[in-house]
């Protein structure tokens, strides 16, 4: 069974500096609602996956009813779950959330964060690919918006983000360095969920990445498929969301 998980109960501060009224960004759209990020993202995965488990916290009564109205010839598949630490807590825990929900069943979860758009043709490669995923893009690696994926000497994955959007400091020798996808696949949900068992408080607290990094932190290189979006947006400002709804049309 295949599953996937994709989280969006951030606040999205930086996408409101550019609307007039406060809205939560994967539900955004301009033309039609077929064109926000979330009915994008699920339409591109629906027919890959089995189940599909969405975290929402900020503005969640809105996320409920946009899938509910929006959505519905996918409703079937969806589950929603509510993260009531989404102001206060890192993207870690959306991703804690979400797994808790998966089903039992799962042989295999997908991770998606809420504020992307891709090609289909890269997301197929990630779901129906036969080992663990690490996905990468051809973004400039840029400190103030970048998760930075490097392999040490060893040819183990680490993942460096400074949430300040300041700087990222790599303190070892390295034998590659990409700008992460921001998308994964676990083919171990057991491991995931032992995982999560024994995060300290801390590391509950902050990003998705204390669970990414000790999940595939143990994998190395040549055990991985890592996937190269051919089209990726961070859609973190509206005018990257605009940007990224003009490559429909190419």
């Amino acid at each position: 069974m295949k599953s996937l998980i994709i989280t969006v109960a951030g606040m999205s501060s930086r996408f409101n500096k550019d609307t007039k009224e406060d809205v939560l960004k994967c539900l955004y759209y301009e033309d039609t609602p077929a064109n926000s990020l979330i009915s994008l993202q699920v339409h591109k995965a629906f027919d890959l996956v089995d189940e599909i488990v969405v975290v929402g916290g900020y503005k969640y009564e809105d996320l409920e009813k946009f899938i509910r109205n929006e959505m519905k010839d996918v409703n079937h598949k969806m589950k929603l779950v509510y993260n009531d630490h989404y102001h206060d807590y890192g993207s870690g825990y959306s991703l804690l959330k979400g797994i808790e929900v998966v089903s039992e069943k799962a042989d295999e979860i997908t991770f998606i964060e809420g504020d992307l758009f891709f090609d289909t043709e890269s997301v197929e490669k990630i779901i129906t690919s036969k080992k663990d995923v690490i996905s990468v893009n051809n973004e400039p690696i840029l400190s103030n918006k970048a998760v930075a994926l490097y392999f040490d000497a060893n040819n183990y994955p680490h993942y460096i983000y400074d949430t300040n959007h300041s700087c990222l400091e790599i303190h070892e020798p390295f034998t590659a360095i990409y700008n992460s996808g921001q998308m994964w696949k676990f083919m171990n949900p057991s491991r995931v969920r032992e995982i999560c068992q024994f995060l300290t408080p801390e590391q509950e607290q902050g990003t998705n990445l204390e669970i990414i990094q000790k999940y595939f932190g143990a994998y190395k290189s040549s055990q991985l498929d890592i996937v190269r979006i051919n089209l990726w947006f961070n859609c973190n400002t509206v005018a990257d969301y605009r940007e990224a709804i003009k490559a429909l049309s190419k």
